[in-house]
């Protein structure tokens, strides 16, 4: 369970391929860099359960540094390369990174950074800028053989900061001196429900800097299969490498889901997507003509997930399952599933309230005792702040995050809902909907459209999609004011950052709005 394992028994077999350049990396190329790279950390005096920051684009160099931490023993913070300076530093600060391993396409957030952690050793990939030295020189001069303590390192992952400044996950276990080669507990879950095995080929359209995609694609060279890495994500372009490389399975978010599906037919039409067994997604509530949609087109094949970068609870649902429960992301498969009220007591079936897991996996937030805390109740079950209900049968249905919550005349409203009704609108390409401040009803329901046209927006859209809503939802969650952005800031893995809108309109922060209705 382990790329040093299929580097003796299948060397030459590809550990990952560029999907645009092509470049191949070799199981024996991975092993021998990730020993070469754990070498280079052993030499700046970075031991066991210290930690590394590493802020890169989908690089090729980034596996090679994401191995070399883990079999270092070392805690590994993989940050956004959509983040400001400040908010860069912040993590690296707070995770108490000794080394940051930038690259050349997130130079300039990098650099900006640097004279802010002068006792950060800094590297950068891909062509290094002072006072950065780059990894790859400094690493070709070390060994190829593997360090003489080797021992499992792991991922320290920061919330993406939708509702306020993110915090480190750090699950139970951590670094406690384990082989490198202990069971991988995604590896174990994909092959009980993906489809995972040594032979698969599998797409990976995100950034490694989230959970999701850094995770799946670990385990997916843990069992000795090639990862197809995708510089980018472009929605025709996914299609293509899907074919070009007989792709076996993929791992999704909605977004991905929405723009495939607006491509135009004959395109989809053009692209030979035959050889998905199996592909999965997450991240994000996915609407339901949207997923009925892409099972209509690849079949029955599509599962889902709902967990989070804490792993205190998993569920799981079928594609088989889903059109029985639509609207459904499981049952519980790790934990017992509770949905409680807010005295965090558990409430009957079809009953809303917030969602807790009891008995699964333990987590605390990184310097934060008291957010640690609040994601517990008085029973020791722990939550990630979302809000839904279970059936009879134990199918979970999400309503949305508290935090998202809207109060209108003493009501409460989920945007999920109406967001899930206006993502089918033809000439939307994206929304968010949030609460702004109203003198009379404490809140009122904005729509923030983004059109797939931005000539289009407008009164008459803006009129068009009130009317739109009208007829498919209540009065009181018809949105009573419809602005245009022509970019939502959506996180690249789909997570949308609800909270910049927001501010927006809560004299808290500028941005280009148009204003439609």
């Amino acid at each position: 369970m382990h790329p040093s394992h299929h580097a003796r028994t299948h060397p030459d077999k590809a550990a990952y391929v560029m999907a645009a350049s092509g470049e191949t990396v070799t199981y024996r190329q991975l092993d021998e860099r990730s020993n070469q790279g754990a070498h280079l950390f052993r030499s700046l005096g970075v031991r066991a359960g210290d930690a590394i920051a590493i802020c890169m684009d989908n690089s090729p160099r980034y596996y090679e540094v994401l191995w070399a931490a883990q079999r270092s023993g070392l805690r590994f913070t993989c940050i956004s390369s959509k983040l400001s300076p400040g908010e860069m530093e912040y993590i690296v600060r707070d995770s108490g990174a000794k080394v940051l391993v930038a690259s050349a396409a997130t130079a300039e957030t990098a650099l900006a950074v640097a004279p802010a952690i002068p006792d950060v050793k800094l590297y950068m990939v891909e062509g290094a800028r002072p006072p950065f030295e780059s990894f790859e020189d400094a690493r070709a001069a070390m060994p190829v053989t593997p360090i003489a303590d080797e021992s499992a390192g792991s991922a320290m992952l920061y919330s993406s900061g939708t509702t306020g400044r993110p915090k480190g996950v750090k699950r139970a276990g951590g670094l406690d001196n384990q082989p490198i080669d202990q069971p991988n507990p995604l590896a174990i879950i994909g092959q009980g429900l993906f489809g995972y095995e040594p032979d698969m080929v599998y797409l990976s359209p995100a950034p490694l800097y989230h959970a999701a995609p850094l995770g799946w694609s670990m385990a997916v060279h843990a069992l000795g299969g090639t990862v197809i890495l995708m510089e980018r994500f472009d929605a025709e372009a996914s299609l293509g490498y899907i074919e070009k490389y007989r792709v076996t399975c993929a791992q999704w978010v909605p977004t991905h889901f929405v723009r495939m599906l607006k491509l135009p037919d004959e395109t989809r039409a053009r692209y030979d997507v035959s050889s998905l067994k199996k592909v999965f997604h997450a991240a994000a509530p996915c609407p339901i003509p949207v997923k009925s949609a892409m099972i209509a087109w690849w079949g029955p094949i599509i599962e889902e997930y709902y967990a989070g970068t804490e792993g205190n609870g998993f569920c799981a649902i079928t594609s088989p399952e889903w059109l029985n429960k639509q609207g459904s992301v499981g049952r519980s498969l790790t934990a017992e599933l509770k949905i409680c009220d807010e005295n965090g007591e558990p409430v009957p079936a079809r009953t809303e309230g917030t969602v807790f897991f009891a008995g699964g996996g333990e987590f605390e937030y990184h310097n934060d005792p008291d957010k640690t805390a609040e994601s517990r109740n008085q029973h020791g079950w722990t939550t990630l702040g979302d809000v839904g209900w279970v059936d009879e049968d134990g199918y979970l249905f999400l309503t949305d995050r508290k935090s998202f919550m809207i109060i209108s005349g003493g009501v409460n409203i989920y945007p999920q809902e109406i967001e899930n009704l206006l993502i089918g609108h033809p000439r939307i390409a994206d929304v968010a909907v949030i609460g702004a401040p109203h003198e009379e009803m404490g809140e009122e329901v904005v729509a923030v459209i983004q059109p797939a046209d931005w000539n289009d927006a407008g009164a008459a859209l803006a009129v068009e999609i009130r009317d739109y809503a009208r007829a498919n939802l209540s009065h009181v969650k018809t949105p009573r004011r419809i602005d245009f952005m022509q970019e939502l800031p959506r996180h690249a893995t789909g997570k949308l950052y609800k909270r910049l809108i927001r501010d927006v309109y809560w004299g808290k922060a500028e941005a280009p709005i148009v204003k439609g209705l």
